[in-house]
């Protein structure tokens, strides 16, 4: 028996050109079927829990701290591009921004300074429980990352300090 016969039907019992039209009609109901059941699937494999972040912005000048003081960003909404995300601002306090200065006789000690502060957010979000990679919209959630505080109205670059998944 050939794999393909005179007629072009694969095994004697379906043309090639029918086949390729049935795996492209199957592979683009499976896309759209994980686009629109693809968060229910996820969370019925790996059930959600909330998680908590820290991030800092460290030294940040009078103009940006001030600015965070100004908007009131506890409650906020996380946002990435045009979306909202399943995350908020929890709680945004101020730490002394310490730097390492030279003293008069060559030792070298921790000085504050005395302009600049350290703006620290906590951040609330949802992830799956098992996940090896926790994410905040497109952003990986892991300490020692670069993260980007975004909200409709403040966005600024800060490094995770912190990360805890579950309680």
């Amino acid at each position: 028996m050939k794999l393909i016969n005179e007629k072009g039907k694969l095994f004697g019992i379906i043309n090639v050109v029918d086949l390729i039209i049935v795996v492209m009609v199957i592979a683009m109901v499976g896309a759209v079927a994980t686009m629109v059941l693809g968060d229910q699937v996820t969370q019925a494999v790996s059930p959600q829990v909330e998680a908590t972040a820290e991030i800092e912005i460290i030294g940040a000048a009078p103009r940006l701290y001030n600015e965070v003081l100004r908007q009131e960003l506890v409650g906020e909404k996380m946002v990435s591009g045009n979306t909202y995300l399943d995350a908020t601002v929890e709680d945004v306090w101020f730490e002394d921004y310490v730097t390492q200065a030279v003293t008069d006789n060559g030792t070298i000690v921790d000085a504050k300074d005395p302009t600049k502060k350290n703006v620290v957010f906590k951040m609330k979000f949802n992830t799956a429980k098992d996940t090896a990679s926790p994410k905040v919209g497109s952003q990986e959630v892991r300490a020692g990352r670069t993260f980007i505080v975004k909200t409709q109205t403040f966005e600024c670059s800060g490094t995770i300090r912190y990360v805890e998944i579950g309680e």
